[in-house]
């Protein structure tokens, strides 16, 4: 690339202002690359197409990356306010293929794309603000009020390569060429493969928190290793090797692929790599914005089934047992190329940080101690799911990046691509997808007797998740009966008496958490939504419905913890699993679709809210008329959820006393009618086995006139 990248600045620098300008300069730095990138798009046409039918057009990721700045400031109140609400929900989630993600288009009304790159100015200038009046009391760490800055910037850079790899799928007729995005002009045969050995030794995975550079949270923790000497390929599989693959039926042979990867050949009936294009004597490759005949030696570019589909094939042909290298392996390959010490500087050298082309380079270009691309070129499949390490912690500010990964259908990939800039070519970083997604990746073969050791976080351990799950699903404590489940019972009984036991079409559960207020009100109404803020909390309530069961674990004391697995069928839920839905989302900014109900449930959320008043506003828009709001509150109002002065309640005003209750009459009289007295309801949340809250919450029931 003609426009220099820069890499992901140190963040320990003494001098507060040098540190803000290092902090400034990459931010306009990778804001302005990113912006470059969609030089490339000929027609405004292009950034509405969907590229790929599991991700959203173009103009979603536009959008996504300035709006991320904001959310994350807003909710680490480092800014008062938003800048669109709207364009702050509509590009907020979606960028995963996750069955709580919305991938139906008819829920999405795109604005004009101008209007969106008007909003990144506006973004951009608040960006520019914080930078110069966050404080900085120290080096810039995982607490600090910067964090979340550094954190939507190395965001972007992510998405640099996420667009670009859209793009490539986009067709040619909605691209142009581009000088800043140069194809790499050097191919020829491929060179042949050989194994090398790796001799054993032990490797340490994770990041402390005193590194001086960003990272994200699945990358802190710890976790040391013995790995058994191996042999692994000098070369990255190039298109000619699997070429070979391909012309021994690898793409009509079942028993060469998993069962996932022949479910996915069969259902996409795949019969070559994605960016290969058939012509008529053999295949182009799809460039970023142009074909090129197919450079022999350039790396295969390929999803992990189908990785995996060719290292059974070379297993069988071979009688060696030949497999994906796992992320231990890849770091001890890492170690042995001598490349280790330089991931963490400017750049490792190679084909990474648009330094050489904007497109793969030959396998044997860019070698260290015999082998070729240890980083860089393409990112390379390993054969783990990511998991957290030895004390792996979520960040409170982006609960969602690491967590719904943690389900054994993501794999790690390592290693970075041509165009992987700032945290994801040090060497602590981590990236997974699914194993049918495409990225600029390919992989590296090994053979290896040692069998495969993956880590299962087989048990839901964070503290307060599992806490959660032990409230909503465990036992029953001091003869307080299941909170969740009352609510619910509460709410279908007050349906029967204030809307004369008319069928419930559709509810809503708003601050589900982990879900069992959703199943039980699906006993008696045909359809039910989860919306919660945490993606963590979410994921619970998911996993119950796919799997019918979840396991967690609970502190007992100390370090000591007990291990629990609930099911829907104990609890007489089993037939509720298709009549329910959960996704993220804010109670505040509720995306479009979320509307016609006849029951809404808010159990525990009103006085959580940042802007409780805007939530009763937005909420009356959601019911149908004569619908039901329910209401269970503490009235615990507390200045770190909530501004002291947009309680509804619980303060004093003008001189007297402002009850919640009182509060809510004020705030809905306009819009409902109160039903029947407010009750008291008990509930106890277990904190260890000798430690509980007991919790009165009252009850209130509105019907929308």
């Amino acid at each position: 690339m003609t426009y220099e990248v820069l890499a992901t600045p140190r963040l320990d620098e003494t001098d507060r202002d040098a540190l803000r300008r290092r902090i400034l300069d990459y931010f306009h730095n990778t804001w302005e690359v990113y912006e470059r990138l969609f030089d490339v798009l000929a027609t405004d046409r292009a950034f509405t197409m969907r590229a790929d039918p599991l991700r959203h057009p173009l103009i979603f990721y536009v959008g996504h990356t300035a709006c991320f700045f904001i959310n994350k400031l807003v909710l680490a109140k480092a800014i008062p306010d938003r800048v669109n609400p709207r364009f702050e929900s509509m590009f907020a989630i979606g960028v995963d293929e996750m069955s709580w993600d919305d991938l139906n288009e008819s829920n999405y009304d795109w604005p004009p794309i101008a209007e969106v790159w008007e909003y990144r100015n506006q973004v951009r200038q608040v960006v520019e603000s914080a930078i110069a009046e966050l404080p900085i009391d120290g080096p810039i760490g995982w607490d600090s009020p910067m964090w979340p800055v550094v954190m939507g910037i190395e965001h972007e850079r992510i998405h640099l390569e996420t667009s670009s790899v859209l793009i490539r799928q986009l067709p040619l007729d909605v691209v142009r060429t581009d000088e800043n995005w140069p194809v790499c002009d050097v191919s020829g045969t491929a060179p042949a493969n050989e194994l090398l050995e790796i001799p054993a030794g032990n490797v340490t995975l994770g990041r402390e928190k005193s590194e001086p550079i960003y990272g994200w949270d699945n990358e802190y923790g710890r976790l040391e290793k013995r790995i058994e000497t191996f042999r692994a390929a000098k070369f990255l599989v190039s298109n000619g090797e699997f070429g070979e693959f391909i012309e021994a039926g690898g793409y009509t042979t079942e028993k060469w692929w998993t069962e996932e990867g022949w479910s996915w050949r069969n259902y996409t009936e795949a019969k070559h790599p994605v960016f290969w294009v058939p012509t008529a004597d053999g295949f182009n490759l799809r460039c970023l914005t142009q074909e090129i005949p197919l450079p022999a030696d350039w790396p295969a570019e390929v999803n992990y089934l189908e990785a995996k589909a060719f290292c059974n094939w070379k297993a069988e042909a071979t009688g060696r047992p030949v497999r994906l290298p796992t992320e231990e392996e890849w770091y001890r390959l890492l170690d042995v190329s001598g490349l280790a010490a330089k991931a963490n500087g400017p750049s490792p050298g190679g084909n990474l940080n648009l330094e050489q082309w904007a497109s793969s380079t030959p396998v044997d270009r860019n070698q260290s101690a015999g082998f070729g691309d240890v980083m860089g070129n393409v990112w390379q499949w390993t054969e783990t799911p990511i998991t957290g390490f030895p004390g792996f912690e979520v960040h409170p500010l982006y609960d969602d990046f690491s967590t719904p990964t943690f389900d054994h259908r993501h794999n790690l990939i390592k290693g970075g691509s041509w165009i992987s800039t700032g945290n994801e070519i040090t060497r602590g970083a981590r990236y997974a997808f699914r194993r049918h997604f495409f990225q600029h990746a390919g992989f590296r073969y090994i053979e290896s007797d040692a069998a495969i050791d993956l880590r299962d976080d087989i048990y839901e351990s964070d503290d307060l998740i599992a806490q959660y799950c032990e409230f909503h699903y465990g036992a029953d404590y001091y003869g307080v009966a299941n909170f969740p489940k009352v609510t619910a019972e509460m709410c279908l009984e007050a349906n029967r008496k204030y809307r004369d036991g008319r069928p419930i079409a559709s509810a809503l559960d708003l601050g589900c958490a982990t879900g069992r207020a959703v199943f039980e009100l699906a006993r008696e109404c045909d359809r039910v939504t989860g919306i919660d803020f945490s993606a963590r909390f979410i994921r619970v309530g998911h996993q119950m419905q796919q799997n019918g069961s979840i396991r967690y674990s609970i502190p007992e004391e100390g370090e000591l913890v007990s291990y629990h697995e609930r099911t829907l069928a104990e609890m007489g839920l089993a037939e509720t699993r298709d009549k329910v839905e959960f996704w993220q989302g804010d109670a505040h900014n509720l995306k479009p679709q979320f509307t016609g109900y006849d029951l809404v449930l808010a159990a525990n959320l009103i006085d959580r809210l940042y802007e409780p008043a805007v939530f009763l506003t937005e909420i009356t828009r959601r019911l149908h008329p004569g619908g039901l709001l329910v209401l269970f509150s503490p009235y615990t109002w507390l200045e770190e959820f909530t501004p002291k002065e947009k309680w509804i309640g619980g303060k004093k005003v003008d001189g007297e006393n402002l009850t919640t209750l009182e509060g809510l009459h004020q705030a809905l009289r306009e819009m409902f009618d109160p039903c029947g007295e407010p009750q008291d309801i008990e509930f106890v949340i277990r904190e260890t086995k000798r430690k509980y809250q007991h919790t009165k919450s009252q009850m209130t029931v509105w019907r929308k006139k």
